[in-house]
């Protein structure tokens, strides 16, 4: 027996102990919701308003110290006593946190269990009717469809629409969802340094019913509550699903995702009590403040309590990809020379691609014919040029194939590279696909000087020896002035062309459309890789872009440059307590802890698991793989089952959606071209034989 075996037999499992700790406030919970749940519907609200004023009576002596030390610093005092009001402020503000915390505890089980009687109310009863509050008027006023007035009751409905569909509200919380609540608060905190809970749970388990008990207890405190989802569609919908029950005891709730940045209406959102949005929203939307003049131009308010829904997704996997915010640039005079050299790129491009191909057919007949040594060069040829052609992946899949790339890309890689000259010099450009670069080979330097009709196309001027010449000169001082002035604007010039062909070379040879990016209103859209989403907004930096829009023939827009940047990391670093919700958080427990300083908790199902989890089936190429998937669908869909069949880009769902349909089958697509059909398609998805065809976007 292993000694962490020994030492789980002793001292139980993480997850045992875990659950030992939050045992005793499961059981308060369920010892005082028979008591919650008796009491009638204005009962119900009246305790929730009873709860808010205890909190409310907690913060309000840090609350008028704060407002008082504003009100001194405006004064004429001397600077030091400035800096101490504001490290006494900002103390304050911590010991408010701290002081929240405590009463927050102290109420959780009552908390918890008005949530889970309001859940049972709108599951069991079609109306429930209350006594109509200001708050109740204005909802109905608003129009929204879940409440009416009628005289002095308010009724509020179990049905309403949410991401474009009509639900009926019957979900009652389970023990184990109450267990994933309190995790999500904070659990029982074991060390100082805890900042919050992960919660992972399986899929089907109801996460975003469980965020409607920790929601619903930190926005009682007043001081706004995050909700984070992946995108936007998660976002409008849980707003518009969960909202209701927050609202019935008088907790505002919006969506920023509904809203444009910089309006009223998005300042607006982040003032409600419970505010729901995509994680690139929240940081763009800081980053916006921190480029405002005025204080009243700011949206966001303090950062205090976020729940992260798909929390690896975001805390750890695009954690350290940076949000931007870019603007045009005051001089961007290169960018016609994308379309003037596209031409020249585009032919160097396909000589590569034709060399590629001979070089792959004589690398096949070679290694058929035994010579494994000079077939391998020639196959590894074919990866430095072109590392992405499509013959050459399928030859790759060959049983022995990639083993035989990496053994010779291994012998030219040795000595510092010092034989790999052999291999690429008969290219026209070498692809590093780890450092995401392209070199032109001395090849293709000939090749394209030679097209453009300037054998000094890639030759930059020696600007040392150049400065050092005009400066030693005999010439005056305004001569010389203008002989370097014309001497940088030369090199400048010759800069900026070598720059656009290379960039150009990139957009040909590493990016592909309908994987990498689509064409949408014949303007270049990139794909979240992760998500399977389009990133509006979002343009690659140092010319990229630009690049991708002259290979695509569409309108090249204005070189940008950066305004303001910030990592989702860093970003939600700044939140007082942070919680998160996924399917899969055990395997980067360790990271969570040492970043973020957040504890991750496995919550156990609510019944056994009896999904089938089947092996995986590999298939020697991709023909074959997808007839078998084909085969699979057919004989579901004729079965009367719903099928979802994902894929990871754009290109590889519509090939298969016109597999299928010369098979006699018609499957819905859901890629990042349909995206604004989401809604309809999530909608059919699960009816009998209905078959939909999905790429990696989160919430399918």
């Amino acid at each position: 027996m292993a000694i962490a075996d020994i030492l789980k037999s002793i001292f139980g499992s993480k997850s045992d102990r875990d659950m030992k700790a939050i045992r005793p406030v499961l059981n308060q919970i369920l010892a005082v919701y028979p008591e919650i749940d008796a009491l009638s519907n204005d009962e119900l609200r009246a305790h929730t308003e009873a709860l808010k004023a205890k909190i409310a009576a907690v913060e309000k002596p840090f609350e008028d110290r704060i407002a008082q030390i504003k009100l001194d610093i405006e004064k004429d005092i001397p600077v030091s006593e400035k800096e101490s009001l504001a490290t006494e402020s900002d103390k304050l503000v911590k010991d408010e946190d701290e002081a929240i915390e405590v009463v927050l505890n102290e109420i959780l089980p009552e908390a918890f269990a008005i949530v889970k009687s309001t859940a049972r109310r709108f599951a069991q009863n079609e109306r429930v009717e209350v006594s109509a509050s200001e708050f109740d008027k204005q909802l109905a006023a608003e129009g929204r469809d879940f409440v009416e007035i009628e005289g002095d009751k308010a009724v509020w409905h179990n049905h309403w629409q949410a991401g474009g569909n009509e639900i009926t509200w019957d979900m009652v919380h389970y023990d184990v969802q109450l267990i994933g609540g309190i995790v999500l608060n904070g659990g029982v905190k074991t060390n100082k340094e805890q900042r919050g809970m992960i919660a992972e749970m399986a899929t089907g388990e109801g996460k975003t019913l469980v965020a409607t008990l920790p929601v619903f207890l930190n926005a009682l405190a007043g001081k706004g509550v995050h909700v984070v989802t992946v995108n936007d569609y998660l976002s409008k919908r849980d707003s518009e699903w969960m909202g209701p029950i927050y609202m019935f005891h008088g907790l505002s709730v919006d969506c920023i995702d509904k809203h444009q940045p910089n309006s009223d209406a998005r300042r607006k959102a982040y003032e409600c009590s419970i505010t729901f949005g995509t994680n690139n929203e929240f940081g763009f939307d800081y980053l916006r403040d921190n480029m405002c003049s005025r204080m009243s131009d700011l949206v966001q308010r303090k950062h205090h309590y976020a729940i992260v829904d798909e929390v690896d997704s975001v805390l750890i996997d695009d954690a350290r990809t940076p949000l931007i915010i870019s603007g045009p640039m005051e001089k961007a005079s290169g960018d016609e020379q994308f379309m003037e050299y596209r031409p020249y790129v585009e032919n160097l491009y396909n000589k590569q691609r034709a060399l590629i191909n001979t070089t792959l057919n004589e690398a096949k007949r070679l290694i058929a014919a035994g010579n494994e040594a000079e077939g391998g060069k020639l196959l590894f040829r074919c990866y430095k040029g072109l590392p992405k052609y499509q013959p050459l992946i399928k030859f790759l899949s060959e049983p022995g194939m990639k083993a035989l790339m990496q053994k010779t890309e291994a012998y030219y890689m040795q000595d510092n590279e010092r034989e790999m000259p052999q291999v690429t010099d008969e290219l026209y450009f070498v692809i590093n696909e780890v450092l995401n670069t392209v070199d032109m080979t001395d090849k293709g330097h000939d090749t394209l000087a030679g097209s453009v009709s300037d054998p000094n196309f890639f030759v930059l001027p020696d600007m040392g020896t150049a400065i050092a010449e005009i400066t030693h000169s005999n010439l005056t001082a305004q001569e010389k002035a203008e002989k370097k002035d014309a001497l940088m604007e030369d090199f400048s010039l010759k800069s900026e062309r070598v720059h656009t062909v290379i960039q150009l070379l990139k957009a040909y040879a590493m990016f592909t459309k309908d994987i990498d990016y689509v064409i949408v209103d014949n303007k270049v859209k990139i794909v979240d890789e992760s998500t399977g989403r389009i990133m509006e907004g979002r343009r690659w930096s140092d010319g990229l872009h630009q690049a991708v829009e002259a290979k695509e023939n569409v309108k090249v827009e204005a070189a940008t440059q950066t305004f303001a940047t910030i990592t989702l990391q860093n970003y939600f670093r700044m939140y007082h307590k942070l919680a998160g919700m996924t399917g899969t958080a055990e395997t980067e427990a360790g990271e969570f802890w040492d970043i973020y300083k957040l504890d991750v908790v496995v919550i156990p199902t609510n019944r056994p698991v009896i999904r089938d989890d089947q092996n995986d089936i590999i298939y020697k190429t991709k023909k074959g793989k997808f007839n078998a998937v084909i085969e699979k669908v057919v004989e579901l869909s004729k079965a009367g089952r719903p099928v979802l069949v994902g894929t990871t880009d754009v290109e590889t769902s519509e090939l298969l959606a016109r597999m299928m349909k010369i098979r006699g089958i018609t499957a819905d697509v859901l890629n990042a071209k349909e995206h604004a059909r989401e809604a309809e398609i999530v909608a059919k998805a699960g009816m009998k034989g209905h078959v939909t065809i999905a790429t990696n976007m989160a919430g399918r």
